[in-house]
């Protein structure tokens, strides 16, 4: 079956998606964060099948997310590591870790706790404005053409 390619739309949500829209995908990224990143140990971690894996694996290099590092030769074996895009997308993925532990954490609180290097306190990801700071949520937002709108 030929997947919808949403890379192709005027919509940086769905660009986002066709990257990383798939489960698999920023669980692999979670994985290659923490530094799970040899394809074995992310497949235990995971208990996703070979193929997938070696497919997301794949994908995530050929869209510069993922990088493939030898680190054995005999027998080939590889290792894998977050480039700059995919350190960003990780960024991404912090946000929806405060949601998750809000809204889906079925009253047992929050897996993994997040200790902030600069204050070293425990807390957790927050949008703000690039310009004054002030927090940014859906609502505070007004919708604008950009430069690469649909016509």
């Amino acid at each position: 079956m030929q997947r919808t390619k949403f890379g192709d739309m005027a919509c940086s949500i769905a660009r986002t998606l066709d990257v990383i829209g798939e489960p698999w995908s920023p669980l692999i990224l979670r994985d290659v964060w923490v530094g799970i990143d040899r394809f074995d140990k992310i497949q235990a971690d995971l208990g996703i099948s070979r193929k997938v894996l070696t497919e997301r694996l794949k994908w995530l290099v050929e869209s510069d997310v993922l990088e493939r590092r030898q680190y054995e030769s005999q027998p080939l074996r590889y290792e894998y590591a977050l480039t700059a895009k995919g350190t960003e997308l990780v960024d991404l993925l912090m946000v929806m870790v405060a949601w998750g532990d809000r809204w889906a954490d079925n009253g047992a609180g929050p897996p993994v706790l997040y200790r902030h290097r600069a204050c070293g306190q425990i807390s957790h990801v927050e949008l703000r404005c690039a310009h004054c700071a002030a927090p940014m949520r859906a609502g505070d937002i007004e919708l604008l053409p950009g430069p690469g709108a649909a016509r």
